[in-house]
C-alpha cells in the first residue's frame, strides 16, 4: 500500500540549500530510474516521516509532482546520528505491476526447546516481488526447535508473487545446545587466588620491614 505525498521540484542544490530546506521542516530528496532525468524534490517533513515509519524500509510513496503521480520506492534514507531527523532520501521510480528486488526483514517468532541457544545469522532475505505488493516482513517460527536445528532461507513461506533471490541455503537461524558455566565457582577460585597473592605480598612486606628495623638497631 502506498501513501500520497505532495512534492515540490527544487532547483537549488548543495549543503547550504539542504540546510535551508531542513530549517523549514522539509526534506531534500531525489527520484531516479526508468531512464528519466533525476528529479530533485522537497518533501514535507512530518508527513514523509510518518509515511516511512508506516511503510518500513521498503516504503512505497505516491509522489505528486507538478500535478503528476510518480510511484517511488524508498532506496536510501540518511538520518542525522545525533538528532535522529531525516536528512535526505533516495527514491527509485517504479510502475504498477513492475517487479522489483528488495531486502525484506525476517522476524523470528516462538521459543526454541529448553536449554538451547538461538543465533541469528541473517536478519533479511532478498526477494523479487511486485512494487505495489512488497511484504513488510517474513515470519520464521522456531517454536520447540531442538539443538542442532538450522533454518535456511529456502524454508521461508513466501506470499504469492514473491520469489526468493537469496541463496536458499543461506543460514538464517542456528539453534545450538546452551553451554552453562558455573560462574560462582570460577569467581570463588579467582577471589581465593587474589587473596593468596595479597597474603604473600603482605608477608613479603612484613619481612622487609623487619629486616630494615634490624639494620637500624645495629
Amino acid at each position: 500500500m502506498s501513501e500520497k505525498i505532495t512534492a515540490e521540484l527544487r532547483t537549488e542544490f548543495g549543503k547550504g540549500a539542504a540546510r535551508r530546506i531542513r530549517r523549514e521542516d522539509k526534506i531534500p530528496a531525489v527520484v531516479y530510474g526508468h531512464g528519466n532525468d533525476t528529479m530533485h524534490v522537497t518533501l514535507p517533513g512530518h508527513a514523509t516521516m510518518m509515511a516511512l515509519k508506516h511503510g518500513g524500509a521498503n516504503a512505497l510513496l505516491e509522489l505528486e509532482i507538478d500535478g503528476k503521480i510518480q510511484l517511488a520506492l524508498t532506496k536510501q534514507v540518511q538520518v542525522d546520528p545525533v538528532r535522529r531527523v531525516l536528512e535526505h532520501i533516495d527514491f527509485v521510480a517504479v510502475r504498477r505491476g513492475e517487479k522489483v528486488t528488495v531486502d525484506v526483514q525476517v522476524v523470528v517468532v516462538g521459543e526454541a526447546a529448553k536449554d538451547t541457544l538461538v543465533v541469528a545469522d541473517n536478519t533479511t532475505v532478498q526477494v523479487e516481488t511486485e512494487a505495489t505488493h512488497i511484504p513488510e516482513s517474513f515470519e520464521l517460527d522456531i517454536t520447540d526447535a531442538e539443538a542442532g536445528t538450522q533454518f535456511l532461507a529456502g524454508s521461508l513461506s513466501l506470499p504469492s508473487g514473491s520469489i526468493l533471490t537469496s541463496d536458499p541455503e543461506a543460514l538464517l537461524v542456528n539453534v545450538t545446545a546452551q553451554v552453562e558455566q558455573d560462574l560462582g565457582e570460577e569467581s570463588e577460585a579467582a577471589a581465593s587466588d587474589e587473596a593468596a597473592a595479597e597474603g604473600d605480598a603482605d608477608a613479603a612486606e612484613g619481612d622487609a620491614d623487619a629486616a630494615a628495623e634490624g639494620g637500624d638497631e645495629e
